[in-house]
């Protein structure tokens, strides 16, 4: 993961806007209607091409492949493992609950009304090993022709798999994460072996307390939320702490996230999971508040923060200095060189996904970077 002496860095989440045509053809996929795999593929090539160019362009230090190739950040495993062959899943969003016609405007978003989420009723393993490679080819080929090196790339956690994709198998549920930990050790080695930094998306661990964990008090979801982080860490055994990063997420929908577990809640358990980084909301209503926790929360040697300083819900493009007000507040609590500046989540979690026009998020990334330049005067100078 790389950190900085003479600046703020910037990056984000990890899923950015996909062009129509590629949209359609995702959409077709995911409905059963033949894709050409090639030209699937070739457009997913030069999808990536064309949003690691705009990183670029839009001033973000460390970029990644938009996640072009996935249907959504963790449904597409289903097609990469063998076992996801039962019946879909439902979700109850506690926050959603007292708020029914939000609810449906929620769960009608016309990407996240086409998931996919198969239980598992089978044994685990990996069916389509080539997936990872094809993607890290994409992502690396993105690079050389823009002469960039620092990039990552995102993948999901055993716990989130388990959140989406219910056990119809395995005979409890740490066995059930166990049994995904070790699937997923292929395409996190991949990544990782490739030279990129690997992201592992966990939701889970924030997202799960209000619908995978709702039943449960606090301190039975801290346990759960240890198991989960257990399996991750085993995982990720033979991958560098410095070469991984992850994401916190409370669920990257337009509610009233009233029942967020807080992050103060949590955030030790969060800091025994191997990433080096990690990556939180910390720009929208529900959680711009929560820079507070580290006035009385030590940073553990090694770790670093990637706070989101821009919103991914809201069309509003954050002013660089209320951006560059926002990272200074986690640098003067945890030092200039353990902050880089991100999103609060990603811009694309589904496809066909729009709540931020597309053309407002590389207008969302500039202001990040003026904003990272601004805190790295008022820092280093």
């Amino acid at each position: 993961m790389r950190r900085s002496t003479e600046r703020f860095l910037t990056t984000h989440t990890g899923s950015l806007p996909r062009p129509d045509d590629l949209i359609r053809m995702m959409y077709a996929k995911e409905e059963g209607v033949p894709v050409e795999p090639a030209a699937l593929a070739a457009r997913v090539r030069s999808a990536v091409a064309a949003v690691v160019k705009k990183q670029v362009e839009a001033g973000i230090d460390i970029v990644n492949d938009g996640e072009m190739s996935k249907p959504s950040y963790a449904t597409y495993v289903k097609d990469r493992l063998a076992g996801f062959g039962g019946a879909g899943n439902t979700f109850v969003y506690q926050d959603l609950v007292a708020f029914p016609n939000l609810a449906k405007r929620v769960f009608g978003d016309p990407g996240r009304s086409r998931r996919k989420t198969p239980a598992c009723n089978a044994p685990i393993a990996v069916r389509d090993a080539a997936a990872a490679n094809d993607d890290v080819a994409a992502l690396k080929g993105a690079l050389a022709a823009v002469g960039r090196g620092d990039a990552f790339m995102s993948a999901a956690s055993p716990g989130v798999i388990s959140l989406f994709f219910r056990n119809e198998h395995y005979k409890d549920h740490e066995t059930y994460l166990f049994a995904i930990a070790e699937a997923m050790r292929h395409e996190y080695e991949t990544i990782a072996g490739a030279g990129l930094t690997l992201q592992i998306d966990c939701p889970d661990l924030a997202m799960g307390r209000h619908i995978q964990y709702a039943d449960l008090d606090l301190a039975e979801f801290r346990k759960r939320a240890g198991m989960h982080i257990a399996a991750l860490n085993h995982a990720l055994a033979n991958i560098p702490p410095e070469q991984l990063r992850m994401h916190l997420c409370w669920g990257n929908y337009e509610g009233p996230h009233h029942c967020d577990v807080p992050l103060a809640d949590i955030v030790d358990i969060v800091f025994t999971a191997r990433p080096s980084a990690i990556s939180f909301e910390a720009a929208n209503p529900r959680h711009a508040h929560e820079w507070t926790v580290f006035e009385r929360v030590k940073l553990p040697a090694g770790k670093l923060l990637i706070p989101g300083v821009i919103e991914s819900k809201s069309n509003f493009i954050e002013h660089p200095e209320l951006i560059a007000q926002r990272i200074g507040l986690y640098a003067q609590l945890v030092g200039r060189e353990n902050v880089i500046a991100g999103s609060d989540c990603g811009y694309g979690t589904w496809v066909g996904q729009a709540a931020v026009d597309p053309d407002v998020v590389w207008a969302k990334f500039a202001a990040m970077a003026e904003g990272a330049r601004l805190a790295s005067r008022a820092f280093w100078n």
